[in-house]
């Protein structure tokens, strides 16, 4: 897919995103739907959400294979993108110090925080992909902006 194509898609999800984020009031249902927009709209391996719960990052809603249920604070890609509060693009999760494989198909990733407005992490998105270096600046630019958007919202929904 090109970059063009790439941009179009992703302003598309955030258009019909925030059609859903606004007249949805439960944070299960906005990141179960959310998760499937994604994995439904681009080739993605898996699409989910792990929530912040203590010392634990705990599975939430996610579109793929099984995964792993709870993930150690600053543990893998997941655990160390929640410990840093930020965006991490692994291009071959092979090569990653301590990754934790729950799908012996992903070969790349990216995690993005979910921060409220003061800057505490609640959840975060990961995403897999089957190919190497699946995830570029674009991934990054638009993914940031859709969790963004979640965390300013994330206070209201129960």
């Amino acid at each position: 897919m090109d970059v063009e194509e790439k941009v179009a898609l992703y302003e598309k999800v955030l258009q019909l995103w925030e059609g859903l984020a606004r007249d949805e009031g439960d944070r299960v249902a906005l990141l179960a739907n959310t998760c499937a927009l994604l994995h439904h709209t681009f080739p993605f391996h898996w699409t989910g959400f792990y929530l912040v719960r203590g010392d634990w990052l705990v599975l939430g809603p996610f579109q793929g294979p099984l995964a792993c249920s709870r993930i150690g604070f600053g543990k893998g890609v997941c655990g160390a993108a929640w410990a840093q509060a930020k965006t991490l693009v692994v291009p071959n999760v092979h090569l990653w110090s301590g990754h934790i494989a729950c799908s012996p198909l992903s070969n790349s990733e990216i995690v993005v925080p979910v921060c409220l407005p003061g800057g505490n992490v609640v959840a975060v998105l990961d995403v897999d992909s089957t190919e190497f270096s699946a995830f570029d600046s674009c991934d990054v630019q638009h993914l940031e902006t859709l969790c963004r958007r979640l965390g300013e919202i994330w206070w209201r929904l129960s």
